[in-house]
């Protein structure tokens, strides 16, 4: 098998004929200041095109202490939201000169620890992370020695950079609604009751039902994960042991949504009775013949506020509002 080999400048000094030095002048842009001849400089440009030769990142990260990289941790890129939020921060970052890694923890706390430990050997200039841990005391220490901002989720009262979306308010407007076309029957499907989004959005969901004049039933209250094969099997179990489909139905993500969706479509139930409302939206749900009302996140807004609060942090300055709880709206379908 041959070998590859990077190519590097000593390389396109070579090929051009000049010094190191020179070819270094030329290709961070300084040759014409230091009156290096420009057939020179035209000759080692079109060397470096046409090897395809980029500087390394190592020497730019020696040279200006800065690696010009943000490290970006997610629970789970395949899910939807995060996929919208991935894009548009890496998006944010192209246009700012600046490289985007992702990782992903699988909601795993352990796992965490790991991508968040590589990003720093990397020396990415600052973090943005949807943690899974219940405590913000690794990242608390992690923040003495680079910029951190917690976004989607947030920790007991942390004092760390935070943007999330007002979960509460909007599912409870939501589920008012739903209760009351259906007081009598109305199920919660959420993920794991540990995670802040959970808590927030039964907790809307509780107000909901209260605004309503429902009283809620244990029973009612479903909790597994965020994996749409979790919301597939809850579903399964819950029309399992009612018989038949439930009356009334919140998700508490567009995943579980997902999960329910196809165990409907699996069974032939999207022509069934059943009133359904999710937190987060999908465009996909337009197109269907159920109509599901769902509250909206503003997905590149929340990236956009990220982007800004690190950007701040990286470049020195105090971010402006460092924790911003943003409004969500009502995707009125039914």
């Amino acid at each position: 098998m041959r070998k590859t080999k990077r190519v590097t400048i000593s390389d396109i000094a070579a090929l051009a004929g000049v010094s190191k030095a020179t070819a270094s002048l030329v290709l961070n842009g300084r040759g014409k200041e230091l009156r290096v001849a420009r057939e020179t400089r035209e000759r080692v440009l079109n060397l470096a095109r046409e090897h395809h030769y980029q500087p390394s990142i190592h020497a730019r990260l020696l040279r200006e202490n800065r690696s010009h990289t943000l490290g970006l941790v997610v629970p789970e890129i395949t899910n939807y939201g995060f996929a919208v939020f991935s894009h548009a921060l890496e998006n944010l970052c192209r246009e700012a000169g600046l490289q985007l890694l992702v990782s992903c923890t699988d909601e795993n706390a352990g796992q965490e620890t790991v991508v968040v430990n590589n990003l720093v050997a990397r020396q990415v200039d600052g973090l943005i992370v949807a943690s899974s841990m219940l405590s913000d005391s690794d990242y608390v220490k992690l923040s003495e020695q680079l910029p951190v901002v917690l976004f989607d989720r947030h920790m007991s009262d942390t004092q760390l950079p935070l943007v999330i979306t007002d979960s509460i308010t909007p599912t409870a407007d939501l589920v008012e609604r739903l209760a009351r076309a259906n007081p009598d029957e109305i199920y919660f499907l959420g993920g794991q009751s540990r995670l802040s989004p959970t808590r927030d959005r039964l907790e809307g969901f509780m107000q909901g039902l209260a605004r309503a004049g429902v009283t809620p039933r244990p029973e009612w209250i479903i909790h597994g994960n965020y994996h749409p094969g979790s919301g597939y099997e809850m579903f399964a179990a819950l029309c399992a042991k009612l018989g038949r489909p439930p009356k009334a139905l919140f998700t508490a993500a567009c995943g579980l949504l997902e999960g329910v969706l196809r165990y409907m479509s699996q069974h032939h139930l999207l022509e069934s009775e059943i009133q359904i409302a999710s937190f987060d939206d999908h465009y996909l749900y337009d197109s269907l013949s159920m109509k599901i009302d769902t509250v909206e996140q503003n997905v590149p807004r929340l990236a956009q506020d990220c982007f800004e609060i690190i950007t701040r942090m990286i470049g020195g300055q105090e971010p402006i509002e460092p924790q911003r709880v943003l409004p969500a709206t009502l995707r009125l379908r039914s």
